[in-house]
């Protein structure tokens, strides 16, 4: 290559992007397995957005006021790959270090999409840095960025002061034909489109191809004038290799100041190939024979795999890197200072950086005296969201329009809403839009918000993927349910759930929280907080559950070990039978107990508000809860028996659902199911005679 062409920005960018594409075949083909259709029609958007207009220091690539992107359509990530590759873009560790060694090496290339590259099949957070969200279900990216997005603002708002503009970053995802068909993505634009989120910009790669054939089999709308009818700016790329077109588009984007903005473009898929414009070249390596034809167009050596001519590297040092070097190293400046004038609120903004929490954030947290009558957990996790609102400032959140019902608004800082006119508050109206609610949270937890939403647990289906994601990325967003079981009473099937806490345990990295009374709500709630690579699920009841009195009881700080017994045998005789259980049916236990006594027969009760938590826990502490010695075990809970064969062994009984409920007053259900404490003591004694050889009632 000569000093000419070194320097000479129009052959310089036409190399760079043909290396990125000819890396993506490359990648696609040794793997045998893939996506390079999408990279290759959308590498000149992509390489103008990070080589030109990005804010990103490769060297470090976690500094706060970076830019983000996110790439939605995670099926692309050979191009994400040849990007962090190209760039050079430092790996960091998991305590938020710096190495100095590459994110991903030729190596890594090479190895796509085999066991331990750091280029998987698709996006993984927290596996390759660099990397801002996993992605691959199409849709979430984009709605996690409208997240990041929010976050970007509130930061702003609470941090930024005359002179130290230290939250200013801008949010770049780039979507599919598929991200845009999925619903989740429709529900977070609407948002976008009302909160006027000019932070934002959505990059539509508009290649008209799916799996099954070109777009107009099952798309043919006008995704322009959906957006405008969202309240967006949009503009129009005619062709995606149009660099000075896709340029002034960026350029729309960062004067625009008040609304988000789509940029339409018009791409080709396997642009330069024997398959451009069809589906074939949307999931398949393109083969040996067209990937030779195809880097002859691109002036590539057709017999070099993963080449890299002379002077690329150096090329994105002088763009992407020098740009993002540079606006670091102001920022650091800045920071410093600005810790020096404001030192509180610059200790609140490291501590967030590294999921660190403040000193003393518990310390309003107090106990709730015993009361028979009682208070719903939704209502006393209401308060001690509050009691520790107060004192994590970043811990935000809100509903899907379910707040009044999950009791879990913020009265902290003016308890306001977050909207145009009022960027500080700390409560977000998603309105009725689970999957969205769910996926933007994910987006503020990876900008280093504790953010929190909530809704019906019969709901969590709705936001299901979202929340498998948040535990895939080892997020700590808390996933708030409330309406917990047929307690729902006369609202009937369609609002009880039933397989829904069995759904959500089977998810690993889930923790799983169904606190019995008051107590245990503040126990859970400390441990959900402390969390800081686990998203948490807080299952909570509409009715009322009795606040046991801790000084006849055990105390509920064992709730922390996930299982503990919370009372044995009246008279300190050894336990007959084992009574485990959940929420609402830890006092239906404890009654059973009161019942079992009366006849001689010792009930332990066993509160088990998070499973999770308890499988942790030594094999001799479990033991000592559930001593092997005692078969005879009864599991109650009103949901699915599924799981609870573990704990209750092959001689042990549940008492469960078996269907999806019934319309009726709670009293009427909880007869008809089988929720009494007569049936429960009626279950138990059966056991407990079989296992003494006697009969059974």
């Amino acid at each position: 290559m000569t000093e000419h062409a070194v320097t000479d920005p129009d052959v310089m960018d036409a190399r760079a992007i043909n290396t990125i594409r000819g890396i993506c075949m490359d990648a696609v083909q040794k793997a045998e397995s893939g996506h390079p259709g999408t990279p290759m029609g959308i590498a000149p958007v992509a390489y103008t957005l990070w080589q030109k207009f990005l804010r990103f220091d490769p060297a470090d690539p976690i500094w706060p006021n970076r830019d983000r992107f996110v790439l939605s359509e995670g099926h692309a990530s050979a191009l994400l790959w040849s990007l962090l590759h190209l760039t050079g873009v430092r790996a960091v560790d998991p305590d938020y270090e710096v190495l100095g060694r590459p994110a991903v090496t030729m190596d890594d290339l090479k190895t796509f999409r085999q066991l331990d590259s750091h280029c998987p099949g698709h996006p993984e957070y927290r596996w390759t840095s660099g990397v801002e969200a996993t992605t691959g279900p199409l849709g979430q990216g984009v709605a996690m960025s409208v997240g990041m997005a929010m976050s970007g603002q509130w930061l702003a708002t609470r941090y930024n002061r005359e002179g130290f503009p230290l939250f200013d970053f801008d949010v770049y995802a780039l979507a599919g034909d598929g991200c845009m068909m999925e619903g989740v993505s429709n529900e977070a634009a609407s948002v976008a489109g009302h909160q006027k989120l000019s932070n934002l910009c959505w990059i539509y790669d508009s290649n008209r191809v799916t799996i099954e054939g070109h777009t107009d089999i099952t798309f043919t709308e006008d995704v322009a004038a959906r957006f405008l009818a969202y309240g967006w700016n949009v503009t129009t790329v005619a062709d995606a290799n149009n660099l000075g077109m896709v340029a002034r588009a960026l350029h729309s984007f960062r004067t625009e100041h008040t609304r988000p903005t789509l940029i339409l473009v018009h791409s080709h898929i396997g642009y330069g190939s024997p398959m451009e414009d069809t589906p074939k070249v949307h999931g398949s390596p393109l083969g040996e024979q067209a990937v030779r034809a195809t880097k002859r167009v691109f002036g590539l050596p057709e017999n070099l795999d993963f080449y890299v001519p002379d002077g690329i590297y150096e090329w994105f040092e002088r763009g992407v890197g020098t740009r993002g070097a540079a606006a670091r190293a102001a920022w650091e400046a800045s920071f410093k200072e600005y810790a020096n004038t404001f030192p509180a609120l610059a200790d609140e903004i490291e501590r967030m950086q590294t999921r660190e929490l403040p000193i003393g954030w518990d310390a309003d947290l107090s106990p709730f005296p015993a009361d028979p009558k009682g208070v719903a957990s939704r209502a006393s996790s209401g308060k001690v969201l509050n009691d520790i609102a107060r004192n994590v400032p970043w811990l935000v959140g809100g509903s899907a329009d379910l707040t009044p019902s999950t009791d879990t608004w913020l009265k902290v800082d003016g308890g306001t809403g977050f909207e145009p006119e009022d960027r500080a508050a700390r409560n977000f109206h998603h309105g009725v839009r689970e999957h969205a609610a769910a996926a933007m949270s994910n987006g503020m937890a990876l900008t280093k918000l504790r953010p929190f939403w909530s809704g019906f647990l019969i709901f969590s289906d709705y936001a299901r993927g979202a929340i498998r994601l948040s535990a895939l990325m080892e997020v700590p967003v808390i996933h708030i349910f409330t309406h917990d079981s047929i307690g729902v009473g006369e609202d009937g099937p369609t609002h009880q759930p039933v397989e829904q806490l069995a759904s959500l345990r089977a998810m690993p990295g889930l923790m799983v929280f169904r606190p019995a009374d008051a107590n245990e709500v503040v126990e859970c709630w400390r441990v959900v907080v402390g969390l800081r690579r686990e998203p948490a699920v807080m299952v909570l009841s509409r009715q009322a559950l009795p606040t046991f009195d801790r000084s006849v009881v055990n105390s509920a700080d064992g709730a922390a070990r996930g299982a503990y017994v919370l009372a044995d045998p009246p008279g300190g005789v050894e336990p007959d039978v084992l009574l485990l259980s959940t929420g609402s049916e830890v006092a239906l236990a404890m009654n059973a107990r009161d019942e079992l006594a009366a006849e001689g027969i010792g009930a332990r009760v066993v509160s088990m508000p998070c499973w999770e938590l308890f499988d942790r826990q030594p094999a001799e502490y479990r033991d000592e809860v559930l001593p092997p010695s005692v078969t005879a075990r009864v599991g109650i809970e009103q949901a699915s028996s599924f799981g609870w064969d573990r704990y209750v062994g092959p001689a042990g009984a549940i008492i469960a659902m078996h269907t999806f409920g019934a319309s009726a007053p709670l009293k009427q259900l909880l007869n008809k199911f089988g929720f009494t404490p007569d049936r429960v003591s009626e279950v138990a004694r059966d056991l407990v005679r079989e296992q003494r050889g006697e009969g059974t009632s």
